[in-house]
């Protein structure tokens, strides 16, 4: 009997301007990659502590609301050739809660370097253009977002 897949638990971030377009930041690990802000849960910390937090670490600020959570816990799998060397092999991939965001401040808020930069660049995107940025394996998920926040997509 195999034992059953161990996913990372995490959290992600849609962050919307006041237009509804979407923050994406290109991974300075990995060229040409753009994602929304995501990242780990720490012990005892609950989600959506955990996503205001990766907003502040990634994003650089927390002017933000929470306009809405996915209802269930999202996964996408890691590409066999990177299984091995992400967090040491421990997990198949990602299980995260996503909560969408407004965006309060202005674009000068935005600070990547605030602290342990993940992103070298950042810009705004409209819903329809984010599919063609993210990398492959993740691109069910997203699909699954943008249909899951799509009513907070109209503006």
């Amino acid at each position: 009997m195999s034992a059953e897949p161990r996913y990372r638990r995490g959290v992600g971030i849609m962050l919307l301007d006041r237009c509804s377009r979407v923050f994406v930041g290109r991974r300075i690990d990995t060229p040409d990659a753009w994602q929304m802000p995501q990242g780990g849960i720490d012990a005892g910390e609950s989600p959506l502590a955990a996503a205001l937090r990766e907003l502040e670490e990634e994003v650089g600020t927390a002017k933000a609301e929470i306009i809405a959570e996915t209802a269930d816990w999202l996964r996408y799998d890691l590409p066999a050739e990177v299984r091995g060397a992400a967090w040491g092999g421990r997990y198949v991939g990602q299980e995260q809660k996503w909560f969408a965001m407004r965006f309060l401040g202005r674009d000068q808020d935005i600070a990547l370097d605030r602290h342990h930069p993940e992103f070298d660049a950042w810009r705004w995107v409209t819903p329809g253009e984010l599919l063609a940025l993210i990398v492959p394996f993740k691109r069910a998920m997203y699909e699954a977002l943008l249909r899951e926040f799509a009513p907070v997509l109209v503006r």
